[in-house]
């Protein structure tokens, strides 16, 4: 069963661009992709919260700030997958609200024959996501991570590109961030978020750069009612702020009192009603 908040749905934002300085480039469509949470995943999710907030009433200094980005981490891994965050190896059908999402509007784009990037930041996570789009499109997915040899990398760069029977590339968000041309996507889901818009933005330009010719759709995946959706929506109010305190990654949060923190990392009331 899927806990369905109010905020479950998406919302589209098109990027304009000074057409004298990129006068070739068609346009790129972000995409907020809010997306519901299983029983199970706000469960594990509120148990991480209070054990972090139990430790966090005794703790101060650099240990206060190492348990905040441990803890960040944790329910990351929560909001993509329970067996991320259990590390055991465990089903992955039917416990992952933004998971079961992606399925479905990468079913989409696999009939109309598009190709897609997804990034994620966990390798564990990328391996899961190959053998779970594999058994669910029906066909080979490609994993690009920091393990990936560079003559390994090539022939997938090029398979990506000219083999039609791929259509799926999941990148390790640090190593594909940069330096590729990808554009044979016209697809990009950041699956898991990096809280700097910066390293976002060159991961979806993979894509989206000099030798594209159709409309890039970047869809940033949210689980509501979460942490994920409360720091999205502090980086879109202060865009000044996420070139400064939020471009140096998640170590701002450390920087919080535990009362604002759990204003920020606490769950909604409709996703556990």
């Amino acid at each position: 069963t899927l806990y369905c908040p109010n905020q479950v749905g998406n919302f589209k934002k098109q990027n304009t661009f000074d057409r004298t300085i990129i006068s070739d480039l068609p346009d790129k469509i972000e995409i907020k992709e809010y997306c519901s949470m299983t029983k199970e995943q706000a469960t594990l999710y509120a148990s991480v919260l209070r054990e972090a907030e139990l430790i966090l009433a005794e703790t101060n200094g650099i240990k206060r700030r190492g348990i905040i980005l441990a803890t960040l981490s944790k329910l990351k891994q929560v909001c993509n997958h329970p067996a991320h965050f259990l590390r055991d190896n465990s089903a992955i059908l039917g416990r992952s609200g933004k998971m079961e999402r992606l399925r479905e509007m990468l079913e989409e784009v696999a009939e109309s024959g598009d190709k897609t990037l997804i990034f994620t930041q966990f390798v564990e996570m990328g391996h899961m996501l190959k053998q779970y789009i594999q058994e669910a499109l029906g066909r080979e997915v490609l994993f690009l991570h920091g393990g990936t040899t560079r003559r390994q990398r090539d022939i997938m760069v090029e398979r990506f590109g000219d083999d039609d029977s791929v259509q799926v590339l999941v990148v390790s968000l640090k190593a594909g961030g940069t330096g590729l041309n990808l554009t044979a996507a016209n697809h990009v889901f950041h699956f898991d978020r990096w809280w700097n818009p910066a390293v976002e933005d060159q991961a979806t330009d993979r894509a989206f750069r000099i030798g594209q010719t159709r409309n890039v759709q970047v869809r940033k995946m949210i689980c509501a009612g979460t942490f994920e959706e409360k720091i999205d929506q502090m980086i879109e109010q202060k865009k000044a702020m996420a070139e400064s305190v939020v471009g140096t990654g998640e170590a701002w949060l450390t920087e919080m009192s535990n009362d604002e923190l759990h204003d920020i990392l606490a769950l909604s009331q409709e996703v556990v009603a």
